[in-house]
Formats: structure tokens, C-alpha cells, sequence
């Protein structure tokens, strides 16, 4: 029995590892998953791109804003002198806060009298909304308790300060900062990713294992064709399942769809691009089905971490951020949070729809490129 298991054994790991391309899976790509995802798995919010609307432009809202920008929570990406630029800036994902500091903050501090302090903030990322809201009290509990201490030193030791700076929050498109709201929209773009992908994975190779391949290569079919053949049917499912999660979305989780429906079709046909052909390119480069199987969820995996799904891809390190341009999952979460949430149009997405028709044509070219008529 015993050796009839060893032989057992020995051709099984054989069988297993004699494919480079099976042992390149296996052990290599594990390790790489590991670096990266050990600096991209990151819950922290840091640095949140905050943009500064100071009306008053006295020492105190000057003072105010270095305040946010020195305790490292805060980063400042731009200067806002109006209601317009400050909404533009959120609606095109710029920045995620607006610190708004009105007229007469300053008289008001000097004259001991409170003043208010705005922080506006976008809505859609309830997680990174409610923790910079958080960091924002801080910083302004902070500032309160010094006014404190200055206050007492300038009257004597008087301990209470009549006035002080109170925190007013405004969240935008998600005013409850619900995170069903954040989260439901982006399961389409997960579901129509792994179904598309790994459906689309198994088109070619599996006409090499089970044989009809030789008939395709018997008819004077091209391979864009073929590809076009392959693909279609799934791109109708793809479909079906963006109408039947979103109708799910907004008649079960009572998400609101403040955008427009063709589209969030029309952005679904570029990422469907991208899903099928990088399927495809798998398939065109498998021998097997197993192989297919395992490289499609090599790629699934990484996709979805670094997508920004779960961890805001502003709170990974700069090299981890570059590698996210490349996936096609990153531009479509932008795109149907944006639709779902702010309503916004192609006016505004117009970035992320470039980026995912760029990469949907580099990714099909190269699986049609790739796919050839042979049974090798």
C-alpha cells in the first residue's frame, strides 16, 4: 500500500509542477500578492485631500488651517475662493473636505465671542467621511483648549473661555454617511468582474481540451471572429447582471440612483472590455482549464484589494498606487459610485471612461494578438 501511495504521490507532484507556468503560479506570485498587499491592505485614513475655503483671512483662519495640514490627517490640494469651485472639486473626487471658514471668524475669536467652522464633506466614502470628521473634532477640540489657556493667561486665571470654535459637519450625497450606500453599488462592479472574467477564462482553453478546436481551425473564421463569438454572449450577461443587482440595490437597499442609466451602461460596455479581454488573454495562454482557473483567481484577488473597494487607495504607498492605474476595476468604482450616489454625468468622468476605453482596446488587441488557430 505504501508504495502503491509513493507512486501515487510522485506522479501527482509531477504531474503538478512540471509546467513552468504552473510553478511560476504556485510559488512566485503568492510571495508578490504577499509584499504588495502587506502595504496596500492599509484601513488607515491618512492625508485626506481637503481643499480650503477661507472667506475671512485672518490670523485665527490661517492658523485654523495649518492646524489641519500639520496634524498629517489633513493634506491640502487646493485654495477655493468660491461655492462653485469648492463643488466641482468634490464632484470630480479632487478632494474629500472643504474646510469653509466665513467672514469674521477672527473678530469673533479676538472679541471672545464662539465662532463656527464648516467641514463639507463627500458623503460617498462613509468610512473616510466619518474618520475625517472625527480627526477634525480633534483638531479642533485642541485649538479650543489652547484659546483656553490664552484666555485664562490674558484675564487673570479666569478658567472659562465665553467663546471658542464649534465644528459644523455637512456630508454630501450621503447625509446619514451610510455605508450600505458606499458599498452596495460597488458589488456590481465585483460580480460583473469575476463572473466575466472567469466565464470568458475557460472560452478558448476549454475548446482545446475537450477537442472542437480543431473544427475551428478548419474554417476560414479569423480571430477576431472567434474572439467577438467568445465574448458576446457574455457581454449580454454582464448586462443582465449590472440591471439585476441594480434593481436589487435600489428596490431592496433603498440606494438612490441619482444618475443617469444609459449611462451607467454606456461605462459598463467599456469595463466589460477590459473584464472579457484580460478572461480571454488568460484563456489564450492556459494549456488547461486548472491553469485558467488558478491564474483567473491570481488575478481576481489583487484586482479587488486594489480597486479601492475596501481600502482607499490614497492611504497606500505611491509604487502600490501606480500599480492601481492598470486596473480597470479602480476607474469603474469611481464611475458607478459617482452615478449611484452624486449624479454626476460624463462631463466629470470623462478621466476614468478614457482610462477604461484605453485599457479595454490594449487588453482585447492583445488577447486577439495572442489567440492562434493551433491546438499548441
Amino acid at each position: 500500500m505504501i508504495e502503491r501511495l509513493k507512486a501515487m504521490l510522485v506522479k501527482e507532484f509531477i504531474q503538478v509542477l512540471r509546467d513552468p507556468r504552473m510553478r511560476f503560479v504556485m510559488f512566485v506570485i503568492p510571495v508578490v500578492q504577499t509584499l504588495v498587499f502587506g502595504y496596500a491592505v492599509n484601513t488607515d485614513v491618512r492625508e485626506v485631500a481637503t481643499a480650503v475655503y477661507d472667506l475671512d483671512n485672518s490670523y485665527q483662519s490661517r492658523e485654523i488651517a495649518d492646524l489641519f495640514v500639520k496634524s498629517g490627517y489633513f493634506r491640502l490640494t487646493a485654495r477655493v475662493y468660491d461655492d462653485k469651485s469648492s463643488q466641482e472639486l468634490i464632484d470630480r473626487g479632487e478632494v474629500k473636505a472643504v474646510l469653509r471658514m466665513n467672514r469674521g471668524l477672527g473678530e469673533r475669536l479676538t472679541g471672545g465671542r464662539g465662532a463656527q467652522l464648516q467641514m463639507i464633506l463627500d458623503g460617498t466614502d462613509s468610512n473616510t467621511a466619518g474618520i475625517a470628521l472625527n480627526y477634525a473634532s480633534r483638531i479642533v477640540g485642541g485649538y479650543n483648549q489652547r484659546l483656553q489657556k490664552e484666555w485664562g493667561a490674558r484675564h487673570g486665571g479666569a478658567l472659562l473661555f465665553p467663546g471658542g470654535v464649534e465644528l459644523v459637519s455637512r456630508a454630501w450625497f450621503n447625509e446619514n454617511l451610510e455605508s450600505r450606500n458606499y458599498y452596495v453599488p460597488a458589488v456590481i462592479t465585483n460580480i460583473v468582474f469575476i463572473i466575466t472574467m472567469l466565464l470568458s477564462s475557460m472560452a478558448v482553453v476549454r475548446e482545446k481540451e475537450i477537442g472542437t478546436i480543431e473544427q475551428v481551425i478548419v474554417t476560414p473564421i479569423g480571430k477576431g471572429e472567434f474572439i467577438l463569438g467568445k465574448t458576446i454572449p457574455f457581454v449580454l450577461i454582464g448586462f443582465i447582471n449590472v440591471t439585476l443587482i441594480s434593481l436589487v440595490a435600489v428596490f431592496w437597499f433603498e440606494v438612490p440612483l441619482r444618475g443617469s442609466i444609459p449611462l451607467l451602461y454606456f461605462a459598463t460596455a467599456l469595463f466589460l472590455m477590459s473584464s472579457l479581454g484580460i478572461g480571454l488573454l488568460i484563456s489564450t495562454i492556459s494549456r488547461t482549464q486548472q491553469q485558467a482557473m488558478m491564474s483567473a483567481f491570481f488575478v481576481i484577488f489583487p484586482a479587488i484589494l486594489l480597486s479601492g473597494f475596501a481600502f482607499p487607495i490614497e492611504s497606500m504607498p505611491q509604487v502600490v498606487q501606480w500599480f492601481t492605474l492598470v486596473n480597470p476595476m479602480r476607474f469603474f468604482l469611481v464611475i458607478i459610485r459617482a452615478i449611484f450616489q452624486k449624479g454626476v454625468g460624463i462631463d466629470i468622468l470623462w478621466p476614468q471612461m478614457a482610462a477604461l476605453l484605453l485599457l479595454g482596446v490594449t487588453i482585447l488587441s492583445t488577447a486577439v494578438l495572442r489567440f492562434k488557430k493551433t491546438l499548441g
